[in-house]
């Protein structure tokens, strides 16, 4: 006698969120009515994406391993987001504006929005842009630089339960979507969802960031918030319908066994957890090294099409 799997069928869907379209292709993520690639059970629309990221100078800490595939493009940022483009393949860049915070020489924003512009007309890719970290610092520069990306449409971040309003207000008035942090609290997702919303934000225009660690330092934990609010909006739950951004390059290569290894090890680590992410639902990866991109994006296509 044959077993007939339980399949369960969802009434809410994630929002789809579309980045780009201006001097670019435009890209969406989201859409999905089922948990990841179960799709028996319902659809996923838009494949995940993974943006290669980038940083507007020169990284200071960054291990021989993952400075090899970048060479003198990383004095660069044109020239690294132009190589990761026309030799990588990148369909979205990530742009972390390291370089405007105050421990990292603390340039403004005309740099900024100089590098970005440039980044925009030499590539024709939708851009992901990140504030150096120092909320003081992001809130001055965020939004000059998000008025010259005016019809862009880029995704932005960071808004976090503390520091949202400015950059909210910035998003609103050019047109740009955002990306809300959490720190891994299913509530406190949902808490700044609703306060960026409650500004007249379009929640369409959301995309989440519950923060993330790497492989060996607590991911089990992070997969399970995911999980639970992935399957809060599949039952209707509006406030957590956004899709997920995770910044799985970041988070790997700070770590010692990435940083040390001195072989493929941090290529591996950074595969593995982005591996695991997709499993938990993330729409969009942000990776470092193009090696580990090539195999996760293998990785996707396959599970895309049920080989």
């Amino acid at each position: 006698m044959a077993i007939e799997l339980v399949k369960e069928k969802y009434s809410g869907p994630i929002n789809t969120v579309e980045i780009g379209g201006g001097s670019s292709k435009a890209v969406r993520i989201g859409g999905e009515t089922t948990l990841p690639f179960l799709f028996e059970e319902g659809g996923m629309p838009n494949p995940p994406l993974i943006a290669l990221e980038i940083l507007d100078c020169e990284p200071a800490d960054w291990p021989e391993e993952l400075r090899s595939p970048f060479g003198d493009s990383l004095k660069d940022p044109v020239r690294w987001a132009i190589k990761c483009v026309k030799d990588f393949g990148a369909k979205i860049l990530c742009v972390r504006l390291q370089g405007t915070h105050p421990d990292y020489g603390s340039k403004g924003a005309g740099h900024a929005a100089g590098i970005l512009k440039a980044i925009v007309s030499e590539t024709k890719v939708p851009l992901v842009i990140v504030g150096g970290g120092d909320d003081e610092r992001d809130n001055d520069i965020l939004p000059k630089v998000s008025q010259e990306l005016k019809g862009e449409n880029c995704l932005f971040g960071i808004a976090t339960q503390t520091n949202y309003k400015t950059l909210t207000a910035t998003c609103l008035a050019d047109g740009h979507s955002i990306i809300a942090e959490s720190p891994i609290d299913i509530n406190i997702a949902k808490q700044v969802n609703i306060l960026i919303s409650d500004m007249g934000f379009n929640p369409a225009k959301i995309v989440m960031h519950p923060t993330t660690t790497s492989l060996g330092y607590g991911m089990e934990y992070v997969y399970s918030i995911m999980e639970r609010g992935r399957l809060a909006a599949f039952i209707g739950d509006k406030m957590l319908a956004m899709p997920f951004c995770l910044f799985v390059g970041s988070e790997v290569w700070k770590t010692k066994e990435a940083k040390e290894s001195g072989s493929s090890h941090g290529v591996n680590w950074e595969i593995t957890t982005a591996v695991s992410m997709l499993q938990a639902g993330a729409d969009l990866l942000v990776m470092r090294h193009p090696d580990a991109v090539r195999v996760v994006e293998k990785h996707i296509d396959r599970l895309m099409h049920n080989d």
